[in-house]
């Protein structure tokens, strides 16, 4: 199964349509005191066509740090992957930096309560001419403290591409 490449052009415009939701939400929560988006926030009607590269990554603290499980991936991240990553651990899913590397952003992600994007090249998997833009926001049940992260990869060509999404911490 090949996944759906999107021009870096219509990833981007796909990073705000789910950026400027995600803001909204927050903004609602904001006026009402209540901080963060939480999992009850989030529609999925409200942005059916991007659900096939969306991911929900459940964040679990254990003694001495943090845990990311995959709770959900779209069927769009099969082929991105390689394989089926829903309900799957990140150590279950990468190895070696790519595993240290989405450690490290989605501690950034949790640690921030901001949102992070970035492009990652898919050359652990040995794809070296395919890149994912990524793009990861916090969800916090109790509007502090982030327990999932919402997550959208567009599988672009071309290792290396760097492209700026005009997406800044809200």
């Amino acid at each position: 199964m090949l996944a759906q490449f999107e021009s870096p052009a219509a990833a981007v415009r796909a990073h705000e349509e789910l950026f400027g939701y995600w803001a909204g939400l927050k903004q609602q929560r904001a006026q009402a005191a209540a901080g963060l988006p939480g999992r009850p926030d989030i529609h999925p009607s409200h942005f059916k066509r991007h659900l096939p590269a969306v991911s929900l990554i459940d964040v679990r603290r254990t003694g001495g740090g943090r845990d990311y499980r995959l709770r959900l991936a779209g069927t769009d991240l099969y082929g991105v992957y390689g394989q089926e990553i829903t309900g799957k651990g990140l150590a279950d899913v990468f190895r070696g930096e790519a595993e240290a590397y989405w450690r490290t952003e989605l501690d950034k992600v949790v640690e921030t309560k901001k949102p992070a994007a970035g492009v990652h090249s898919l050359s652990w998997r040995g794809a070296e001419h395919l890149s994912i833009l990524w793009l990861r926001l916090p969800l916090a049940s109790d509007g502090r403290r982030v327990d999932m992260i919402l997550g959208y990869d567009a599988l672009i060509g071309g290792a290396g591409l760097r492209a700026a999404s005009g997406i800044r911490a809200a």
